[in-house]
């Protein structure tokens, strides 16, 4: 079969396209010369690899032969993948939406030969169907209209880069300096969203706001009050014991359909590995609940094992669907757990809810079974579910796996080194511990150009799209962490990753990063992220990692990009809590002043590894702490200045409110001075 120019990217959603009958171009000059040279529009598609929707377009329209030849008749055909190209994606979803007033993936943009916007969507089904126009009926309509109306498109467009361009330029218009007020107007605008019977905010679809449980997690340190909790403990609960949860292999998928979190869209992001595990983490440290603990390595342990490149990379997903079908490697019938489970059936069928009938019914198919789910939510799994569950896991290994998005991206990599690398901290996981190592040097040496700048995407050896903000500040973020929980010698990496950020990204007149550097191409706008989504906006990213550096270097260059971006955030915060959940954690930093710890011992000596300990079982998430060796990483932190043993014996320093305790040398007295 003749394949089109897609063959040969990086990206396997772009590969997955490159046998259609559909003339695609990847996004670049050539594409925008020929649209000119032809006088027709560009039809823009944007999606992704574990994007149920974009597959059901893709077999409908861009598989179909007749479909194709009017695409290709009538327009100059670009695909892009929106993980690959956040920057493209960014700012034609801020053209659907709008023109339509929501947005989503796939994502259908008809563009002029120069680039703006002027008509959109998301899914088009290929003929009329549920109050959506036909794809093969719409594109005959915008050439008509191109051909003979032009001016209205090109008034359209005209219109639509005006939005987008305003939307680029947004900031809070804040200009004093911010008050905890802030912080307690948020805790109250999330209180009303919470839904107390199923947990989560609002209705379905349900998302996990691992962000805003995470906000709640540091407000109840400074409120006693029980409500806190409970949102994120009933939420955490009700999460892990549905079908959002691969209860067999762990690792959550990407939302519920439903309420109570039973019917999941089956995508596995490694986003929301890493963001998750870290909620489930600090609740962990927060309550001491066991179940979270178990979440959290049964979490790591499927991207270890699922999702690891053997040079140290992680992938990005894994697929809804398998051999076509939605949810097919995760349902269970009720025979097959008799077959697999033998005596323990019957206990294995009560807990997990498995039944005849099922749970689940593919709309497209209509394949159906159970989806595994823990009936009692607050039960913990009987000693019968234990044993059965590697049997389980051996039998659906077996099935068609569903398709894995094998590129490696720098932000979701740092995303989920950060929480590896606290997870490894807290459980005392020397084996995280080297797959954090082997990850940070894999995506500095391997994700990164001979001339030191890094890159956004790495496939089977090739990188080469230039990174973006989001990835300078997320890698910032895991290369601060792993300065403080494994080596302080990771600094001096911070400080090359935050001075690149300052460099390429910094907007000098109104605050706060743009999305792509100086030395990228020019796109109809300058793009810049500030609401926190699926992954937290590159700004709110800088915002905390900026702060931490410069909280353990004493350099102040850092800590002022930070500080002015809030200031100007600061009127929007407190009545939009769940936009900027993970801005209001850069906020608490800038307003509380650091706990900062240093310890001061052999690393291989037991009794640093119990003041470590010590730290790592608490969570303080305003603190900054550094562990190293007697007389080493003064260069590189004042909190390891002048910090001697005391009596020759592993010694803790800590430091508050500009106010420095006595150095201690155990762990009990350790623990008296920390919260």
């Amino acid at each position: 079969m003749a394949v089109n120019r897609l063959a040969a990217e990086t990206s396997p959603y772009l590969r997955q396209h490159a046998e259609n009958p559909v003339d695609w171009y990847p996004w670049g000059e050539e594409a925008f010369a020929a649209a000119t040279e032809r006088d027709v529009p560009v039809l823009l598609s944007v999606g992704y690899s574990s994007c149920h929707w974009c597959h059901v377009m893709a077999h409908e329209s861009f598989e179909d032969p007749e479909i194709a030849a009017v695409m290709n008749r009538l327009f100059v055909n670009v695909k892009v993948d929106r993980e690959e190209r956040p920057d493209v994606d960014g700012i034609y979803m801020q053209a659907v939406q709008a023109m339509t007033g929501q947005g989503g993936w796939p994502m259908t943009v008809f563009l002029t030969p120069d680039a703006q916007p002027f008509y959109g969507g998301t899914y088009f089904p290929k003929g009329d169907s549920h109050g959506r126009p036909g794809f093969a009926r719409l594109m005959e309509v915008i050439n008509d209209a191109w051909r003979n109306r032009r001016e209205d498109l090109l008034d359209q467009a005209g219109k639509l880069r005006e939005a987008i361009e305003r939307s680029v330029t947004l900031d809070g218009g804040g200009t004093d300096d911010p008050t905890p007020e802030i912080l307690e107007r948020a805790v109250a605008s999330v209180a009303p969203q919470f839904d107390p019977r199923f947990g989560g905010f609002g209705r379905a679809p349900k998302f996990p706001q691992a962000m805003t449980h995470d906000f709640l997690l540091r407000a109840s340190l400074r409120d006693p009050d029980p409500h806190i909790v409970e949102m994120v403990t009933i939420s955490l609960d009700a999460m892990a014991a549905g079908g959002m949860y691969d209860q067999l292999g762990g690792g959550f998928h990407r939302y519920s359909v439903d309420d109570f979190w039973l019917v999941p869209h089956f995508e596995k992001m490694l986003y929301d590995q890493a963001l998750l595990g870290a909620t489930y983490l600090h609740a962990w440290l927060v309550t001491g609940e066991p179940r979270y603990q178990r979440i959290v390595e049964e979490t790591i342990g499927y991207v270890l094992r699922d999702l690891h490149h053997p040079e140290g990379g992680f992938f990005s997903a894994e697929d809804a669907d398998s051999e076509g079908i939605e949810g097919k490697f995760y349902v269970w019938s009720l025979d097959e757990i008799q077959a697999v489970c033998g005596e323990d059936a019957p206990e294995v069928i009560r807990f997990f809810g498995v039944t005849k009938a099922g749970n689940f019914v593919d709309p497209h198919t209509q394949y159906s079974g159970t989806i595994l789910h823990a009936v009692d939510r607050t039960e913990d799994r009987p000693d019968a579910v234990v044993r059965a569950i590697p049997g389980l896991l051996a039998a659906r290994s077996i099935r068609v796996r569903p398709g894995l998005d094998d590129k490696v991206l720098l932000a979701w990599n740092a995303l989920f080194l950060q929480t590896l690398a606290q997870a490894a901290a807290v459980f005392r996981r020397s084996d995280w511990m080297d797959a954090a190592r082997t990850n940070a040097r894999f995506l500095l040496d391997a994700m990164r150009r001979d001339d030191g700048r890094l890159l956004r995407s790495w496939q089977g050896g090739r990188a080469a799209i230039p990174a973006y903000a989001e990835d300078h500040a997320a890698l910032l973020e895991a290369l601060v962490t792993l300065a403080e929980v494994d080596d302080v010698a990771w600094l001096a990496d911070a400080r090359g990753v935050a001075d690149a950020l300052l460099a390429l990204f910094a907007d000098n007149e109104r605050g706060g990063f743009f999305t792509t550097g100086v030395d990228a191409e020019a796109l109809i706008v300058r793009p810049k992220d500030v609401q926190d989504n699926a992954t937290p906006a590159e700004n709110s990213l800088a915002a905390n990692g900026l702060l931490r550096l410069a909280a353990l270097t004493g350099d102040a260059r850092y800590e002022e990009p930070a500080t002015s971006w809030l200031r100007s955030m600061a009127p929007l915060l407190g009545d939009h809590p769940t936009a900027f959940a993970y801005l209001l954690g850069a906020l608490e930093r800038r307003l509380t002043p650091p706990l900062e710890i240093a310890i001061v011992g052999d690393p291989d000596d037991p009794a640093t590894a119990a003041l470590c300990a010590e730290v790592t079982g608490r969570f303080l998430p305003n603190a900054v702490r550094l562990t190293a060796a007697p007389g080493t990483g003064a260069d590189l932190s004042p909190l390891l200045a002048d910090r001697p043993l005391v009596d020759g014996r592993p010694t803790a320093y800590v430091c508050e409110h500009f106010a420095c305790r006595a150095p201690v040398t155990t762990p009990e007295a350790l623990a008296a001075q920390l919260p």
